[in-house]
């Protein structure tokens, strides 16, 4: 364990603060660090940035400064070399993030000492038409409408059968960790990350059939741009591409996982019912 990435919040100080306290770690432990140039910058360590091609190469961790969007970031950096996420929670009530500020050195020595646990999450493989990898996503797939007060239609196979065309703000194609995201606030159902499915869910869809479907992992999901007008593909959040009427996507669980690791065994429902404020007594 020699070399370890830092990804950090672009918007909150704590994390710049957090950033000077772990690279103070490595030092006293002989760790090399690296980040990707607009950390780098952030920190005022150019000394330490490295391309984004080649941030997530040879790494044995990264340290995710922030809240749910920047373990989403370096998710994004690392996802297809699969290396270890740390996150640090800077946020509301992070999801992903497994471990406080305060505990950070903690976690750290922990993680040298091979003491920490680790969560396997599905990802998400998204292709273009060609077959050329458009990327790997946590949380969702988004096809949605590129001009505000339109719709895009989107025609949907699954399985290599066509099922029916969405006349729609969007369409998301999201994982079990994403069900808790865009996903939910669509009107999805909530699914356990330790199940592996697809769940595909039109957004405010002008149509009588509005409701999600929770897919095996092993189906693929096809999305086709129909009609006239153009739509915005997004994964996690990030933009990546625009798309046009005739243009193709198709989706399935990759083999890859995300792999995230915390201090300890993060309850799930525990966090859901912070998350949503439930309470009351049990059976």
């Amino acid at each position: 364990m020699t070399r370890l990435g830092l990804v950090l919040h672009q918007h909150r100080p704590a994390a710049v603060e957090l950033a000077t306290r772990a690279l103070q770690w490595c030092e006293d432990n002989g760790l090399t660090v690296v980040l990707s140039p607009q950390d780098a910058l952030l920190v005022g360590r150019e000394d330490l940035a490295v391309g984004i091609e080649a941030f997530g190469l040879d790494l044995d961790l990264v340290l995710s400064l922030g809240g749910d969007g920047t373990m989403l970031r370096a998710t994004s950096l690392v996802a297809a070399n699969e290396v270890p996420i740390l996150g640090v929670n800077l946020g509301h009530l992070g999801y992903l993030s497994g471990v406080e500020p305060d505990d950070l050195e903690a976690a750290l020595d922990e993680w040298r000492e091979g003491k920490l646990v680790a969560e396997q999450r599905m990802l998400l493989e998204v292709r273009f038409a060609d077959g050329q990898l458009a990327g790997l996503a946590v949380n969702e797939l988004v096809i949605e409408r590129a001009e505000p007060g339109h719709s895009v239609s989107v025609k949907v196979s699954i399985g290599g059968r066509y099922f029916t065309t969405y006349l729609a703000d969007g369409v998301i194609v999201a994982t079990p960790t994403g069900s808790t995201a865009y996903s939910l606030s669509a009107g999805g159902p909530i699914i356990e990350p330790q199940f592996e499915a697809l769940v595909l869910t039109p957004v405010a869809a002008h149509m009588v059939f509005n409701r999600s479907l929770v897919l095996a992992p092993t189906t693929e999901v096809r999305l086709q741009v129909d009609g006239y007008r153009d739509g915005i593909v997004t994964l996690d959040g990030r933009q990546i591409n625009k798309v046009s009427p005739g243009d193709v996507l198709s989706c399935r669980a990759a083999t890859k996982r995300a792999t995230f690791v915390s201090r300890g065994v993060r309850d799930f429902h525990t966090v859901l019912k912070e998350k949503f404020g439930l309470s009351g007594h049990g059976c």
